[in-house]
């Protein structure tokens, strides 16, 4: 099935406005001290890059890339979380924010922490730009979070369906290319 963008669920300047008031939080909470913000691969890197430019000097921060997908070519989650890339930097130790596009099941993130604490970090927290609480399928503590939205699969703002729409400023729900 082909999909198009249908209506903008999140606008780019409500997108702007909750991600400085998230790097706020962050600024404020690490203040004088360090975070290693750790991307989750293709989708959050539109959120981490607007993210980190708000974060304040008085933190320093580090940035590192993952990849974890539950999706595939597809609108639903598979249910079984795949780390296909892992992180080159030194984890023993720092304060890692993982910074995630979208969380619904909550499985990726679950997985993700665990990692994180398995190997060493002195602190994990989730910084999410979208929650679809109700798809929430295990508890899955969550810091930051950009939006709370229904059960509707999303594009745009880095996420995509099939590697396409990523492009897009806004967030949109999706319908098929023939209606």
């Amino acid at each position: 099935m082909e999909l198009k963008p249908a209506e903008v669920l999140i606008s780019k300047e409500a997108i702007a406005e909750r991600v400085s008031a998230i790097a706020k939080e962050i600024t404020s909470r690490y203040d004088g001290g360090s975070v290693l913000m750790v991307g989750i691969l293709r989708g959050a890197v539109i959120f981490l890059a607007d993210l980190v430019r708000e974060i304040g000097p008085s933190v320093e921060v580090s940035i590192e890339f993952m990849k974890a997908s539950s999706y595939g070519a597809s609108t639903q989650s598979s249910g079984k979380v795949a780390i296909t890339q892992q992180p080159t930097m030194e984890i023993e130790g720092r304060n890692v924010i993982i910074v995630e596009d979208i969380v619904d099941t909550g499985l990726t993130l679950k997985r993700l922490r665990e990692y994180f604490a398995d190997h060493g970090a002195a602190s994990v927290a989730v910084c999410v730009l979208l929650d679809k609480q109700d798809r929430r399928v295990v508890d899955v503590p969550v810091e930051y979070t950009g939006f709370v939205i229904p059960d509707e699969f999303v594009v745009g703002y880095g996420m995509d369906y099939d590697e396409k729409m990523r492009n897009l400023p806004a967030i949109f729900t999706v319908r098929p290319v023939d209606e």
